[in-house]
């Protein structure tokens, strides 16, 4: 079971004194989220979208290209993997909920270049091949309990749902997107008080590779706080 956000909120508390700016900044924005989404029970959609919302709270720097956006992602999950001394997101990806990650995998839906095959009316059907090459490099993946690899393809599946939900590709509640959003949900819901958690964890020098937090606080405005 995930650690649930009272506790993370406690254990950030009695140790922000030892973070850094952007650092606090990063962490009090992703709790807030990360609290929120666990309030909504019987939302799904609603649900995800506040985890990912979490998720770029935690990641996220200055926004300039939402196209390099899967980029920045890679670059945080390595430095939470170089954190992971105990391997608990391998043990999460590959133990507790490997059938969700196979069955996003498998899910076309969730695979941005159908997609883009889709709105090009290409006939040519080589969506498919790089389909089943993807899905070959995630079984290689868990066969090699290479962790990065298999983390960041289950980013990539959930960016394509994120999109759909973000840009009005979707429709509240629908029953055609059901399974993936399921899916995105109890992996997100899992995933990020681990990943808030080893950010936590971090020792100043570790810190300072998160960079600067996107959109920082700003006092001397007397703005509300994060």
């Amino acid at each position: 079971m995930s650690i649930s956000v009272q506790v993370l909120q406690l254990r950030q508390r009695q140790l922000r004194a030892g973070q850094d700016e952007a650092m606090r900044t990063r962490l009090h924005r992703a709790l807030s989220w990360l609290g929120r989404a666990e309030h909504e029970k019987d939302d799904d959609d609603a649900r995800f979208l506040f985890l990912w919302v979490a998720f770029n709270a935690a990641y996220a720097g200055q926004f300039n290209d939402e196209g390099k956006e899967l980029a920045k992602a890679r670059l945080f999950i390595d430095r939470l993997l170089g954190l992971d001394r105990e391997q608990r997101i391998h043990a999460l990806l590959f133990e507790r909920f490997s059938g969700p990650v196979r069955t996003l995998m498998d899910n076309r839906f969730v695979y941005a270049p159908f997609w883009r095959a889709m709105a090009g009316h290409d006939a040519s059907q080589r969506w498919k091949t790089s389909f089943e090459q993807s899905k070959q490099l995630a079984m290689r993946a868990v066969l090699d309990k290479a962790t990065d690899t298999c983390l960041m393809l289950v980013l990539e599946r959930l960016y394509v749902l994120r999109n759909q939900l973000v840009h009005g590709g979707a429709t509240w509640r629908s029953a055609a997107n059901r399974s993936q959003l399921r899916d995105g949900v109890r992996l997100l819901g899992a995933l990020l008080p681990l990943m808030l958690e080893l950010m936590m964890e971090a020792d100043a020098t570790q810190q300072q590779g998160f960079g600067p937090v996107a959109y920082p606080w700003l006092p001397d405005l007397q703005l509300d706080r994060a």
